[in-house]
């Protein structure tokens, strides 16, 4: 998978031609963990479990980072992160709760990608929500920036890339 990253959209999405092992003929199953400000990364989770249902996955759960449901990541094949991006317009953004998203329980083993909604500029912050998902032992194929204005659109892309990852061709 190869990608152009800009200064409005970022994304880390990774494919050294291991593609992770997940699709099998069963449906695939994700757990959404998530942390909003505004509403804005919460209705991009909910953008994102309704894109996956359509590809006939199953959402096990969606929860708040702060308050995850563990019986939902542990059913899932596949656990996705979403928070937003906190700091300035131009300087100091980074990922909120990143301490919190890494120290979630253990996911040792668990396949995971992550999403960030920004407003302006999100610099680094998607580097730094998949190495706080990481710290959880989380096996992370990628992340996605979603601009706070173009949802939709970035939510389809998320979910088109993430689907090129776990699905063998």
């Amino acid at each position: 998978m190869t990608s152009v990253p800009s200064s409005r959209h970022r994304e880390t999405f990774v494919d050294d031609g291991a593609v992770l092992d997940l699709a099998e003929s069963q449906p695939m199953k994700a757990a959404l963990l998530v942390e909003s400000l505004t509403g804005n990364t919460w209705k991009a989770a909910d953008l994102i479990a309704d894109k996956l249902q359509q590809e006939r996955w199953t959402i096990t759960g969606m929860s708040k980072v702060g308050h995850p449901d563990l019986s939902s990541i542990q059913r899932a094949d596949l656990v996705l992160v979403g928070t937003w991006t906190h700091g300035l317009f131009v300087v100091g953004q980074a990922p909120f709760a990143a301490g919190n998203i890494a120290n979630l329980p253990t996911m040792r083993g668990k396949k995971a990608a992550c999403f960030l909604t920004f407003a302006l500029h999100a610099g680094k912050s998607i580097d730094k929500l998949t190495d706080a998902v990481r710290q959880t032992g989380a096996d992370v194929a990628g992340g996605l920036e979603l601009r706070r204005d173009r949802l939709d659109e970035h939510t389809d892309l998320f979910v088109e890339r993430l689907l090129d990852v776990v699905q063998p061709a």
